[in-house]
């Protein structure tokens, strides 16, 4: 009679085949659909590193090219500022992403511009931050300090275009060749004054393509965020359908990754000029 509690007290949970199994479940299976629970909730959104505010971008900037091989004329004539800007530094300038001091931004540009131009190109040529080394690739030193200026003169600075060793200066050194010239240049000034006017429609003509250069070109040229790529009629006909004022109205407020009117501080007029400018060229 004094064995019997002894031998229950010995006795386990698992008490028949059933419960080995429940066991054997509990114990090795559901750990494993928990974690693949987990790893399938960790990675089913996209991660973006500090100062990113633009996840398609900064995915683009991850998936490029790690290097190349180019053949370049050495005696090609050298780019200027706005064009070395546009052709890369507008990717990420035109709108501040990944925390770049955003185009024509006085407060973003002013603490740096304080540096000085030396500073300022060496950040660019070296990397800083999320900006990757600049220098090489499409565009040489001089190129990219030319576009450093390019901006840095547009947010306030001063600063004078880098020039090659044996290039010709800018419009500064012609100057004196005017200023000596004969009695007759009164006469040959006559005709630009009175050229002037007809150029002003022009040049409204293309506030558009400005704006798009400065700022849309940095979605709109390669579809980045679901943009509707410049010159695609299958991508724009969609919004053409809807008719300009609702596309104006609603690029004004912001569309999906769209900041309200891409970024920029355009008046109300340049930036539906921007928006014809883009649609004209998807008809």
């Amino acid at each position: 009679m004094s064995e019997q509690p002894h031998e229950e007290a010995h006795t386990g949970p698992i008490k028949n085949p059933k419960h080995l199994l429940l066991a054997v479940f509990f114990s090795f299976v559901v750990p494993v659909f928990v974690i693949i629970g987990l790893v399938k909730f960790v990675t089913s959104a996209e991660t973006t590193g500090a100062g990113v505010g633009h996840a398609e971008l900064s995915k683009a900037q991850r998936l490029q090219k790690v290097g190349s091989v180019e053949l370049r004329d050495a005696n090609r004539p050298l780019r200027a500022g706005e064009e070395v800007y546009k052709g890369q530094c507008a990717a990420c300038h035109a709108t501040g992403a990944a925390g770049a001091p955003k185009f024509e931004d006085a407060a973003a540009w002013g603490p740096r511009l304080k540096q000085g131009l030396e500073a300022l190109v060496h950040s660019a040529l070296a990397g800083k931050g999320a900006m990757a080394a600049q220098g090489g690739g499409e565009f040489n030193d001089i190129e990219i300090a030319r576009g450093v200026v390019y901006m840095a003169n547009a947010a306030g600075g001063k600063f004078a275009e880098p020039q090659a060793a044996g290039e010709a200066a800018p419009a500064a050194e012609a100057a004196p060749v005017t200023a000596t010239a004969p009695a007759a240049a009164p006469v040959a000034a006559a005709p630009v004054a009175e050229a002037a006017p007809a150029a002003a429609p022009q040049a409204a003509g293309n506030v558009g393509k400005d704006l798009y250069d400065k700022t849309c070109v940095t979605c709109h040229s390669s579809g980045i965020a679901g943009a509707p790529k410049f010159g695609d009629k299958a991508s724009w006909a969609p919004f053409i359908a809807q008719g300009m004022d609702t596309m104006v109205a609603k690029a004004t407020k912001g569309v999906n990754a769209m900041p309200p009117k891409g970024g920029s501080t355009a008046s109300d007029a340049d930036f539906k000029a921007a928006i014809q400018y883009m649609v004209d060229a998807a008809k």
